[in-house]
């Protein structure tokens, strides 16, 4: 199967040249020379992975990064001539899975982007997610805490499952509304902080003081990455 990349570049003889290396070794590769027109892109196409241009003519790539994130989970692989290392800090920290630094080899760039694909496909083979004594099972759509199931209606087992692979970021009610496919709520309907309260009575040692899911004021919900 042939891996479909989406590079958002403005520079003409980059793109090209990148497009031809990686052509020749079997990706298909598809250009867009503005965030703008990248995004689009990704809402029509389902790409493997994106190449990521932070320095765009019409947005900053670390803006398009938080953007995408809110909403996807395709790979992102940033490309960077900015020399600060704070940028590809802030770049991981919002959730691109890897950068590679201008200028780069192109034999490299395909190196990283096959490690990023064998490590989707093994995450992909997982079925089961684990938080110290917290283990979801995707497959029996069961989850466990210290080895007992935990009682969660189908829609909050989803709630979970959007939080647990989103960990360390903040969902927005409206984020976690949309990640789950549930049409029927308002963005305004509190119902979704009922079904935070109940997911926290099946996976908290102590629902009133949680550890696994916390509020952060204003904002939403985020699942914690280390687990006590």
């Amino acid at each position: 199967m042939t891996l479909s990349i989406l590079y958002i570049e403005d520079d003409p003889r980059l793109g090209e040249m990148v497009q031809t290396y990686l052509g020749n070794s079997g990706l298909e590769v598809t250009i867009a020379k503005t965030g703008a027109s990248g995004l689009a892109l990704i809402k029509k196409h389902d790409f493997d992975l994106l190449l990521l241009d932070l320095t765009l003519p019409d947005m900053d790539g670390l803006d398009l990064c938080r953007s995408l994130r809110d909403t996807s989970q395709l790979p992102i692989l940033m490309l960077t001539a900015r020399g600060e290392p704070m940028d590809r800090i802030i770049g991981l920290e919002l959730g691109a899975d890897d950068y590679l630094p201008k200028p780069f080899e192109p034999r490299e760039l395909l190196a990283r982007i096959r490690a990023l694909m064998r490590r989707r496909d093994s995450a992909a083979r997982s079925s089961l997610l684990h938080f110290g004594q917290l283990e979801i099972d995707l497959d029996a759509r069961q989850a466990r805490l210290d080895g007992k199931p935990c009682v969660l209606t189908s829609h909050q087992f989803n709630i979970l499952v959007t939080l647990a692979h989103k960990a360390g970021r903040v969902l927005s009610r409206e984020t976690l509304m949309d990640l789950v496919k549930n049409d029927k709520l308002d963005p305004f309907d509190r119902s979704i902080d009922v079904h935070i309260s109940r997911i926290r009575s099946a996976i908290e040692v102590d629902p009133k003081h949680p550890k696994r899911l916390i509020t952060v004021r204003g904002s939403g919900y985020v699942f914690a990455k280390s687990q006590e």
